[in-house]
């Protein structure tokens, strides 16, 4: 009796359970809560499975389909683009506020610790990063950047010889269909998975653990959610004219798994089927969601390196200067530009603001020991951006159906995933 209540419960309850049922063992049982992590791993590897050849199959459809139906793809591309260079900018200066104003170094003083050296590259090597050398390497080794790049080509390169490249076009297409029936059965997996990774990660690290850090944590939780629901938010309301509860109702499962897996890509299949859940066309979201999850990097690139440098400088008594603030902006910005979007991803992109304004990398190891509490907040507000540009720039290019947005709809793979196919 109790199975089948559960089993009929919208499936954004059942992640909602899962989350918090995870929460709970791991306070009551403390580090013997690590011991369902698996649980949590096989979920990561299950939904990491998924990524390249869906990345690949959904890029190359959806050029394809645009340019079939005469979409303007340069003019999508660009608003795109310019509404994740926006949200980043914005991310980084809110940021800087919310930074400047909480005294989170208070008297506290850093241990002596080794840092290994970085490999940064430069913004050109970024840029040459982009064109993969062996794209089957790139697709076996899970390099999204380049697999995003090297799969709009083939989509353009099938647009431009018409007729003759039907048979590649219809293979692909086919392999973008099984993948998603096969990204429907992983994602019923999604409330089991949240579990685990929740209780392993309550029970490692706890509460108390984290007193030292309270007031770093708290600044980037306050400038997460400033950033969701004023910049994020403020488009849906203002821009697209949509009600805010019915965009956070529907964003609620992704933004539970990022906020548990801690990966824009991991959770990339969630997304996607909460962004045509809201309305937004197929073809659209396969070509904005695996774009965003590598490019559109608030919380990361944005956000977080802008408080983070200003922790570390309080830390070491360290007084910035308005061009230290600019320099900040500025290397976040484009630090964030090709940077994966998997756990951990954001300590390259600090590296490069640390570097930039001359603050010492040892602060690093400090911030490290905390990063995965931080990390999931971070995460989550990237692929809330992510929604989000899908639903404003899809609407005013067409590519939104507004009665499935306001639609009560059943958050079910069931029902998101027929949509998909």
């Amino acid at each position: 009796m109790i199975w089948q209540t559960v089993t009929k419960l919208p499936f954004w309850q059942k992640v909602v359970a899962g989350f918090l049922l995870g929460v709970l063992v791991g306070v009551i049982f403390g580090e013997k809560a690590t011991l369902v992590a698996p649980l949590g791993d096989l979920f990561i590897y299950a939904i990491k499975m998924l990524v390249a050849p869906l990345v690949f199959c959904a890029i190359v459809t959806s050029v394809t389909a645009m340019s079939g139906d005469g979409v303007n793809l340069k003019r999508l591309s660009i608003k795109t683009l310019g509404m994740f260079m926006l949200t980043g900018l914005l991310a980084s200066l809110i940021g800087l506020a919310v930074g400047s104003s909480i005294d989170m170094g208070g008297t506290m003083q850093l241990a002596s610790t080794e840092v290994r050296d970085r490999n940064i590259p430069g913004f050109a090597q970024v840029l040459l990063d982009m064109i993969p050398q062996n794209p089957f390497a790139s697709l076996a080794n899970g390099e999204v950047l380049q697999i995003i790049v090297f799969a709009a080509l083939i989509g353009i390169a099938i647009n431009m010889a018409g007729e003759k490249a039907t048979p590649l076009k219809n293979v692909i297409n086919a392999g973008a269909e099984v993948m998603f029936q096969l990204t429907r059965l992983v994602l019923k997996l999604t409330p089991i998975g949240v579990f685990g990774l929740m209780a392993s990660v309550i029970g490692e690290y706890g509460v108390g653990t984290l007193e030292h850090l309270a007031w770093f944590i708290l600044a980037i939780y306050i400038g997460v959610i400033l950033h969701i629901l004023l910049v994020y938010g403020g488009m849906i309301k203002l821009v697209a004219r949509l009600p805010l509860l019915q965009f956070f109702r529907k964003a609620l499962p992704a933004q539970i798994v990022a906020f548990t897996t801690s990966s824009s890509y991991g959770t990339l299949p969630v997304t996607t089927r909460c962004s045509l859940n809201m309305g937004v066309s197929k073809r659209y979201s396969a070509f904005v969601l695996p774009l965003g999850a590598t490019m559109n990097m608030d919380g990361c690139g944005g956000i977080y390196p802008a408080i983070a440098s200003i922790f570390i400088a309080q830390i070491y008594g360290i007084p910035l200067e308005l061009s230290d603030y600019i320099m900040i902006v500025v290397t976040a910005t484009v630090a964030s530009v090709g940077t994966a979007g998997v756990p951990g991803s954001a300590m390259v992109m600090l590296t490069v603001t640390l570097s930039a304004v001359g603050l010492p990398l040892e602060g690093i190891g400090f911030i490290a020991a905390i990063d995965r509490v931080i990390d999931m907040a971070r995460t989550c507000t990237n692929i809330t951006g992510d929604m989000m540009t899908s639903v404003v720039v899809g609407k005013s290019e067409g590519e939104f159906d507004e009665a499935q947005f306001y639609a009560d709809t059943t958050d079910a793979p069931e029902h998101t995933e027929a949509q998909a196919s």
